[in-house]
């Protein structure tokens, strides 16, 4: 009554008329009613998007491979987060895990990195829709066991082929040990620790620092000269480093004796201001390191009067402990280099610990690494190799344990009962006779539902038909139902029915290398008959590595072949030679022309903009000279720059002539490219482009074997390919798995935001050989989904 009068009292005054004025208040009523609501979305808005999930993964360089150990973890702590005590993983963290919405796990089963990257066109959604790309040791055992654990296998037996336990029985009775890396390089007999002691050529081929070693100059030696013999004293080091405007610089150094006391731990102040304390790895934080004084030459002198004449240091990758320390010593023993695997790769000192002396280190809940820890677990490592032998290491199977977490206990138990029959005590770090648990009984525990969906599901329900499509159909079908009533869902889908040939790895891969040696490979010319063939190679060299060059005398004037070793290199020889005057002609440089090259140009432009490839560029023309803290140095002036990775020989162990950098948006990447080309421009001998090869991408070509270049061997694959074509099984692999990523596609539209979803192409044992697999991973977000 008394809101009726003063809207009449208003009106009035305002000349209009009572029910003029009454719209007037109900209109100015639902503005404040409106942008009360306004207020409330926006401030819902805003803390959704602060409870948004995401990932965080450093997966650069030589940390892109993933074990199924880490996996494990990953999806562990995926689907249980802290409050289960599950840890954070190193290798990829997860903001806000308890808001996930859901965790979807696609396994696609027989597919390896190989198909992906010769398939590569085919997989638009997964190139696309996925941040996240790592790859994966090839699976020896059951897979989905292996990355959920071993409890799944026991619940799901209609679903799961084989068991890990009758997976290690396999390997060890049909191991080769002559062919075993370890047997190869220092037999099955035990031998004392001077057979392990590092030679001055591997030395030099592991870049250890030595006299006058480039960049070595102003080392401290350790004066450490008398004879070894098997009973010298063994030391363990290990130090931890922040960045700094030099790069890397040591902060803190610790020394463990043969019986596991620490006998020195010191922090070291940095010569020049930190950049980044490095904290998750190195645990050194601003307020640990301000009140000290201590410089390097102080650190440098006490390790001179604390080292015994004949020392021994031991350390996994000491070579990098020795830099940082600028000091010389002649005699170490590098467990990395021990514990020797094929291809030049390397364990790591958390896997060895775990798999061989039962210790956990460098834990997730720690606040970086310690060094006394680390130094202790390499010492022990080295006591165990030398107590046991080779032949009982190789025994262990620890290639296997690592692409199979669940071996993991029989491997320690093993190693167990090894020292105790030596009269070693240990002490395990978790009961005998456990096997790694399936971390979804928790859920399950919980009443949150968990969902398996495979080929041999569907069939012991009856709904597995003959037909792969409509077996994969059928999955799909079921898991769009049922995955939104899930928490943690694994979809596997099938891909190679029984009518397809047993050979087909074996053509795909010889297809992969054919493909991969043509885009390597250009052709240059002409010249003219007296040019000078150390000139025009000096040339094309400075685009990156050159694996082989071949004049060509068959055309009217000579052209040349030259393979490089890597991809960004031959399409900067491509983009920055063709047209170009060298050795007094213009010359033309062009890919050879064959079926598979025919769509090289598109494949060149989606790698470009691949995901993985996002503010990475490439770098060519670095000198032999340079060192880490060089190159770091050289870059530390760029804007952004997230990290750096510089590749190493695969025989001589040394840095090559490029690098990739990485920078924190694709702008900063912009401008370094654009400020490194304008140095070229101005002398200097460094070219860059945009990356071309995701880091892990690049490690797997790495270790192909292509042809050597020889035209004669081009001219057969070229002819080859064109009189074959693509063979019949070949095209149906192209179907299936084109098919696959649509299926991946649809379910993962179902899905809703703020689900994390891993995709896993577990990879491929056979009898023509062990091919990695793949990993790509993502939270799925509205935006993204739309733009893919």
């Amino acid at each position: 009554m008394f809101a009726n009068e003063m809207a009449e009292a208003t009106c009035i005054i305002g000349h209009k008329r009572p029910h003029e004025c009454n719209e007037e208040v109900e209109e100015a009523q639902k503005t404040k009613r409106k942008r009360k609501v306004d207020e409330d979305t926006c401030q819902n808005q805003h803390q959704c998007k602060e409870k948004k999930s995401r990932l965080s993964a450093e997966l650069f360089g030589e940390d892109c491979e993933i074990s199924h150990e880490q996996v494990y973890e990953f999806l562990k702590y995926a689907a249980l987060g802290k409050r289960h005590n599950a840890a954070q993983p190193s290798w990829c963290r997860i903001y806000h895990q308890r808001h996930l919405a859901k965790v979807v796990v696609i396994v696609l089963q027989e597919v390896s990195q190989l198909y992906f990257y010769r398939f590569y066109l085919q997989f638009k959604h997964l190139r696309r829709a996925f941040q996240h790309r790592f790859s994966l040791p090839p699976t020896s055992a059951n897979f989905i066991a292996s990355v959920c654990g071993e409890g799944i296998s026991m619940k799901h037996q209609n679903s799961i082929h084989g068991s890990a336990s009758a997976s290690s029985g396999r390997i060890s009775k049909n191991s080769d040990l002559q062919k075993d890396p370890i047997i190869e390089k220092y037999g099955k007999e035990k031998h004392g620790l001077t057979s392990y002691i590092l030679t001055l050529e591997e030395m030099r081929k592991y870049d250890y620092p030595l006299e006058g070693s480039p960049g070595c100059e102003n080392y401290v030696h350790t004066q450490c000269e008398s004879p070894r013999t098997d009973s010298s004293p063994l030391f363990g080091l290990d130090c931890e480093m922040c960045l700094t405007e030099k790069g890397n610089e040591v902060t803190r150094v610790s020394v463990v004796d043969a019986e596991g006391q620490c006998i020195m731990d010191e922090l070291i102040k940095p010569e020049t201001q930190i950049l980044n304390y490095l904290t998750r790895y190195s645990g050194i934080t601003r307020k640990i390191l301000l009140p000290v004084k201590t410089k390097l030459p102080e650190i440098q002198d006490k390790l001179k009067k604390l080292l015994p004449h004949d020392a021994v240091l031991v350390g996994h990758s000491l070579n990098v402990d020795l830099h940082a320390l600028q000091m010389i010593h002649p005699s170490v023993i590098d467990t990395s280099l021990l514990f020797a695997r094929h291809k030049g790769r390397r364990f790591k000192l958390k896997f060895l610990a775990k798999a061989v002396l039962g210790k956990e280190i460098q834990c997730e809940n720690k606040v970086g690494h310690d060094p006394t820890e680390d130094a202790e677990a390499a010492l022990e490592l080295l006591q165990y190799f030398i107590d046991q032998g080779p032949r009982k290491v190789v025994e262990l199977n620890l290639e296997t344990v690592l692409s199979a977490p669940n071996l993991m206990e029989s491997s320690q138990q093993k190693s167990a009962l090894q020292l105790q029959q030596n009269g070693v005590q240990k002490q395990s770090s978790e009961p005998p006779g456990i096997l790694k648990p399936c971390f979804l009984d928790h859920l399950n525990a919980t009443g949150q539902k968990t969902l398996l969906l495979s080929r041999k599901e569907l069939a012991s329900s009856g709904l597995c038909q003959n037909s792969l499509s409509t077996l994969n159909k059928q999955i799909l079908k079921r898991a769009i139902q049922e995955v939104p009533l899930s928490s943690f869902s694994v979809i596997q889908f099938a891909l190679r029915s029984e009518h397809v040939a047993p050979d087909l790895v074996a053509e795909v891969c010889e297809k992969m290398r054919i493909q991969l040696a043509d885009m390597l490979t250009v052709y240059v010319g002409p010249f003219d008959k007296d040019f000078c063939l150390k000139s025009l190679r000096r040339e094309f060299k400075k685009c990156g590595p050159i694996q082989s060059l071949t004049v060509l005398t068959e055309t009217h004037q000579p052209h040349i072949c030259i393979q490089y070793e890597v991809l960004e290199a031959a399409q900067l020889a491509m983009e920055s030679l063709n047209g170009a005057d060298v050795a007094g002609s213009y010359i033309k440089v062009q890919r050879p022309v064959t079926v598979m090259m025919l769509d090289c140009d598109m494949l060149i432009k989606e790698l470009e903009m691949d995901i993985e490839n996002e503010g990475v560029i490439y770098v060519a023309g670095l000198k032999k000279t340079l060192t880490e803290t060089d190159l770091q140095e050289k870059f530390s002036h760029l804007k952004n720059l997230q990290a750096l990775f510089w590749p190493r020989d695969l025989k001589s162990g040394k840095h090559r002539n490029y690098c990739f950098l990485k920078f924190q948006t694709s702008e900063s990447a912009l401008e370094a490219l654009q400020d490194i080309n304008r140095q070229g421009a101005e002398g200097s001998r460094l070219q860059s482009r945009k990356a071309l090869t995701p880091s892990h991408l690049h490690r797997w070509i790495c270790h192909m074997d292509r042809n050597d270049g020889k035209p004669s061997q081009l001219a057969h694959h070229i002819l080859q390919v064109k009189k074959e074509q693509l063979s019949a099984s070949e095209q149906d692999l192209r179907k299936k798995l084109k098919k696959l990523d649509r299926n991946i596609k649809k379910l993962y539209r179902s899905l809703e935001n703020n689900t994390l979803c891993v995709i896993l192409l577990p990879g491929v044992n056979s009898i023509y050989g062990s091919f990695s697999g793949l990993g790509l991973m993502g939270i799925k977000e509205e935006s993204r989904s739309s733009a893919c």
